[in-house]
């Protein structure tokens, strides 16, 4: 007897998750002499479940406990035409070693192995409870990549780089290629994604696009302003001049903040620019996959929030 229920999100929850995420990740951070993650509390939070409402294809689950009826662990899916994803997944601490963790993987590979697509991921290198969690379900990791954080001055970055004249902002006209650069450097797509930032319902989402020649797209990058998720990315670039431009451009859309973004380890000319900018490490994560994975044939900036291993 397991002494839960895994049972589907439902919108009664979303204070209950939010909470649940905030105490986690937290804690977590905390018992490895880091600093908090969600200084400011479980409000900043609340943008996990809303976003995974919000988007298409998205859904989530938890486990209740029998005894209490409190939340102790939830994950979010994502079902896409390409592969479905597994977001941010927290059991609250006092309940570690139920096997919380396993029964919420396994109800999403069974997601996955419904809708007969792989299943993909972004997991800590840091935290070897969650990486032998996945790789011991049979998830190999792809793509190796160093977190950066960058303090933008409040005048923004100055920096001159080639690319940035062929910079612009994103439109929905630019969805289609934008997919279908995707698919082409990465082996996915999620059209609604770009659809849902480029539309910013909630006023926190930047998207540019570098187009080096009319109804020619090299990379596109979006950017996160929210407290619970001040991040560059998703994006999609063809080679480390357009991805620099692109970073560069979406840095100076946060003066005076300190957004974190995910660089690939293998692109150290790229890695080394931005520390001349003043980008620093604070982590490492993994792109993992479970079923079939096309090798990245560009530069692939997976985030969080949404997931986009």
């Amino acid at each position: 007897m397991t002494g839960y229920d895994v049972r589907v999100m439902r919108p009664e929850d979303r204070l209950g998750v939010a909470e649940l995420i905030c105490l986690s990740t937290n804690a977590w951070y905390q018992a490895h002499g880091k600093p908090l993650i969600f200084p400011d509390g479980p409000r900043t939070t609340e943008l996990h479940f809303d976003l995974y409402q919000a988007l298409e294809g998205s859904s989530g689950w938890v486990t209740q406990d029998h005894r209490s009826g409190l939340i102790i662990g939830s994950c979010f899916e994502h079902i896409r035409p390409t592969h479905v994803s597994l977001g941010i997944m927290n059991v609250h601490p006092n309940h570690f070693g139920r096997g919380i963790a396993h029964s919420l993987l396994q109800t999403i590979i069974g997601t996955a192995k419904r809708e007969g697509k792989p299943l993909r991921l972004v997991s800590s290198a840091m935290n070897l409870d969650s990486y032998s969690l996945y790789t011991k379900a049979g998830f190999v990791p792809r793509q190796a990549y160093q977190d950066m954080f960058l303090a933008v001055p409040k005048g923004g970055l100055t920096k001159r780089i080639a690319g940035l004249d062929q910079v612009r902002p994103a439109t929905l006209a630019d969805v289609p290629r934008m997919a279908e650069l995707e698919l082409a450097v990465s082996g996915i797509r999620r059209d609604s994604d770009y659809r849902h930032f480029i539309g910013n319902p909630e006023g926190i989402w930047h998207v540019s696009v570098f187009e080096s020649a009319p109804q020619r797209l090299e990379g596109f990058l979006v950017s996160c302003s929210h407290p619970g998720c001040n991040m560059i990315g998703p994006g999609v670039m063809r080679d480390d001049e357009t991805t620099a431009a692109l970073l560069l451009t979406e840095l100076n859309q946060h003066p005076g903040r300190t957004p974190v973004f995910l660089l690939p380890v293998d692109h150290n000319e790229l890695v080394r620019q931005v520390y001349a900018w003043g980008g620093r490490n604070c982590e490492m994560h993994f792109s993992q996959v479970l079923g079939d994975f096309q090798p990245f044939r560009g530069i692939n900036m997976p985030t969080f929030l949404p997931e986009t291993a």
